[in-house]
């Protein structure tokens, strides 16, 4: 059964100054950036176990050509996962699950 997603409003927002950086600096990094998020969520809603549960009952997953992570959590009682950061490899990582 795949799982649903949401994104926290603070990983939107997130997510939304990295589509943004890209879109500066290229329509086609964007439009990669883009692409690569959703094939991300779409295995993580397929499979959601199989990453890595790096922090408590936070998983996460990096971007292939990105320096991304995106990092979620399951709700097995909604069948949805919920995606806490789409968080930049360069942050303080102490702040990546401090949500």
């Amino acid at each position: 059964m795949s799982y649903k997603h949401t994104f926290d409003p603070i990983a939107l927002l997130e997510y939304h100054d990295a589509v943004a950086w890209y879109g500066e600096k290229s329509l086609a990094a964007m439009d990669n950036f883009i692409a690569a998020v959703n094939v991300k969520i779409r295995m993580i809603c397929a499979a959601p176990r199989l990453y890595r549960n790096v922090y408590k009952n936070s998983r996460e997953v990096s971007l292939k050509k990105f320096p991304y992570s995106v990092v979620f959590f399951i709700n097995e009682a909604t069948k949805t996962i919920i995606i806490t950061s789409v968080y930049h490899h360069k942050r303080n990582p102490k702040r990546k699950y401090a949500k």
